[in-house]
């Protein structure tokens, strides 16, 4: 069962609606069903309670800035003794075209250095992943750059819907499991 769901990215306005947040943005979509959820400070992280088919879940976004992600996450394992495996990270990843949603049970960090810094502090690769797919630049930009940059008003479109994805995989996943919603969020398409 899925206690602790992070969405990775960066605090402040200025990342706010940035490739590199939406693992924010899930959690701010998730929310949405969820308006009693108060924030709180905790753990590194911005921290909402919410209950599904009453269980309790934490949806955490760490203010760590990304690269340091892992000091947030590990602070909520020791903390509320969660094991890797009831933890759920949703990421941005550069390998997967915008509009795609990947779910992994376990796996490497793929260069992602918020995923870099969340395994090098849990010690373990063995935690369910959501990745949500920005896309490469198309002309040579730097990585950096892209991942920094907001999104074109043409991507909008697209990122509306994925984040609705996004968000109804993770609920499938909080209500029964991680092996349960894989097929839908890795379904192809956005119907």
């Amino acid at each position: 069962m899925i206690k602790l769901v992070v969405g990775l990215g960066n605090p402040g306005e200025r990342y706010k609606h940035t490739r590199h947040n939406v693992g924010f943005m899930v959690i701010d979509k998730i929310l949405e069903g969820f308006k009693s959820a108060k924030m709180e400070e905790e753990c590194l992280s911005h921290v909402y309670r919410i209950k599904v088919m009453g269980k309790s879940v934490i949806l955490a976004k760490p203010q760590t800035y990304m690269n340091n992600s892992g000091l947030a996450v590990v602070n909520f394992l020791e903390e509320y003794d969660i094991k890797p495996s009831e933890m759920l990270v949703i990421y941005d990843d550069l390998d997967l075209p915008l509009g795609v949603t990947r779910l992994r049970l376990k796996g490497s960090s793929g260069g992602h250095r918020g995923m870099e810094s969340i395994i090098r502090e849990i010690k373990t690769e063995e935690f369910p992943r959501l990745r949500i797919g920005i896309g490469r630049p198309k002309e040579k930009k730097d990585v950096t750059e892209y991942v920094l940059s907001p999104f074109s008003p043409e991507e909008e479109v697209l990122l509306r819907a994925v984040l609705e994805r996004a968000k109804e995989c993770v609920l499938r996943i909080l209500e029964i499991s991680p092996e349960y919603a894989m097929e839908f969020c890795n379904r192809q398409g956005l119907e």
